[in-house]
């Protein structure tokens, strides 16, 4: 037997003995906050797997998801205007907003170029400085770093046509923000690996001390899954309430120092809007002053758009873990990978896309073979 297979069953024991465990009225509901978390587990088949008494919830880890619809239209919008040239990650091009989407707009004549690192756009501004190139920028503290690191590489290269249009996130005040709400009924959360690997485990330490909920870092393996909701599960018959690190190889309590520093020379943190939860204070990042030249918002004078999310249309409530994409009605009619309403159904790392690649379909039912 692998090792791999080996803690799987392992864990997946432990999980159910201690989900056994809890009072017969008793449901332990824990909430993951990272899209990767949130495929990985309809991937390997994670939910079929927990006790009827324990569900996983899907929280705002999708960075593209929780976008706010106006800062999509207002990305679609720089890509109206002549004369630039938008740099973005796949998963932005066919995030519908209000009429259309950069996928569209590229359809039409807009120059929209998908790239797999800041750096690209960079070497593109270098390479053609005829054109405006605007790296529209979305996420949280993962990939917020990566964009830094291109704007200083850009002061440096004193580049005039290279700007960026920021939306990076800070993830702790939105589950702050999610959990002072009382919208949501959980009993603690699976943290993400990623982006605990920059800002660390005890940034996560006031959910622990304020609201009393346990916090287990994991990593993206099914056995490493199922481990986090074992010993979740665990606190929660023992009742407590601890943070703990099972992806020590990567996370460590303080994060990553050098990271860190590049965000606080880059950034200053702001108040941003996120979909399905409005506008929660300190939760953005925006480019400091002395980095204006780069700030795409500036160069284009473009205002904010406040534009509401696409009617009937539940990817607010599924990032909020207040629904499931099956309670949308759209979900898997109107809204499909093909022909997607919401952000949630387009991003890679979306909860509808999920449900829509591994959950549709009823589980088998075993039946008698005649004899």
């Amino acid at each position: 037997m692998s090792n791999h297979l080996a803690q799987s069953q392992h864990w997946l024991k432990a999980l159910n003995e201690s989900a056994s465990q809890l009072a017969d009225d008793q449901h332990a509901k824990f909430m993951e906050v990272c899209g990767t978390h949130t495929m990985a587990a309809f991937r390997c088949g994670l939910h079929s797997l927990t006790p009827d008494n324990v569900t996983l919830l899907s929280g705002p880890g999708c960075p593209v998801c929780v976008t706010a619809q106006g800062d999509i239209d207002q990305i679609i919008k720089l890509a109206e205007i002549d004369g630039a040239t938008i740099c973005t990650y796949g998963d932005m091009i066919r995030v519908p907003g209000q009429s259309s989407s950069l996928e569209r707009a590229r359809s039409e004549g807009a120059d929209v170029r998908v790239v797999y690192s800041t750096m690209d756009a960079v070497k593109l501004a270098q390479k053609h400085p005829e054109k405006q190139v605007v790296f529209a920028a979305v996420g949280f503290e993962t990939t917020a770093p990566a964009t830094a690191a291109a704007i200083k590489l850009a002061a440096k290269l004193k580049l005039e046509n290279f700007t960026v249009l920021a939306s990076h996130k800070w993830v702790m005040p939105a589950m702050m923000a999610l959990l002072a709400s009382g919208d949501i009924d959980i009993d603690g959360f699976l943290l993400p690996g990623h982006v605990s690997v920059i800002i660390g485990t005890e940034a996560f330490r006031p959910i622990v001390d304020q609201y009393n909920l346990p916090c287990v870092v994991s990593g993206f393996e099914d056995f490493q899954m199922t481990q986090g909701l074992a010993r979740l599960t665990q606190q929660v018959v023992a009742g407590k309430a601890e943070l703990v690190n099972d992806y020590p190889q990567v996370v460590k309590p303080g994060g990553n120092p050098t990271a860190l520093a590049l965000l606080d020379e880059i950034y200053d943190t702001c108040d941003a809007s996120w979909r399905g939860l409005g506008v929660i204070p300190g939760s953005g990042m925006m480019l400091k002053s002395e980095f204006d030249q780069f700030n795409a918002a500036k160069r284009f004078n473009l205002d904010f758009i406040d534009t509401p999310e696409p009617a009937g249309c539940l990817c607010g409530d599924v990032i909020k873990g207040m629904a499931t994409p099956a309670q949308c009605k759209l979900f898997g009619k109107a809204c499909t990978p093909i022909n997607p309403i919401g952000p949630c159904m387009v991003s890679s790392e979306g909860t509808c896309q999920a449900w829509f690649k591994y959950n549709r379909i009823a589980k088998p039912q075993l039946q008698e073979v005649p004899a």
